[in-house]
């Protein structure tokens, strides 16, 4: 099984928040409430439409994609690499720049196809369609 640097980083990013919480800040006054429910529903309707996938239930191309972009390339198209608009609105909401998209080769098509892999910022944030941007689905790297 492949272990992406990116499940490495999110260890030590863990680990990090962790020792941050069990510092002085957990005797901190408390928090006070949010006060804005439509930021916190927005969220969850967009994260609410994006199921998830195995990491194993990929196909073989996806992998080959995932392995490429943990490389730095080369990857195949020169699209490969651009910044993903998000036009759909079906990934979480955020900044333009944030989600990047890398062509998932699709055997015998004599285009790019349909298949890709939107990565996002944080460290595991892998996201594969099948249908182009119709449906999404977040790689679940622990299946």
């Amino acid at each position: 099984m492949r272990i992406s640097p990116r499940i490495a980083a999110l260890g030590a990013a863990t680990a990090f928040a962790a020792a941050l919480l069990a510092g002085p800040a957990a005797s901190a006054a408390p928090v006070a409430p949010v006060t804005s429910v439509t930021s916190v529903t927005s969220v969850s309707a967009s994260v609410a439409s994006v199921g998830r996938i195995c990491y194993s239930a990929l196909p073989s191309q996806a992998d080959d994609t995932l392995d490429l972009i943990d490389q730095g390339g080369p990857f195949p198209y020169s699209q490969d690499g651009v910044v993903f608009q998000n036009r759909e609105g079906l990934l979480p909401g955020r900044t333009t720049g944030y989600y990047h998209e890398y062509t998932v080769i699709t055997p015998g098509s004599p285009t790019r196809g349909a298949r890709r892999i939107i990565t996002g910022q944080q460290a595991a944030e892998d996201y594969y369609t099948a249908d182009h941007y119709a449906s999404f689905r977040r790689v679940d790297f622990a299946c």
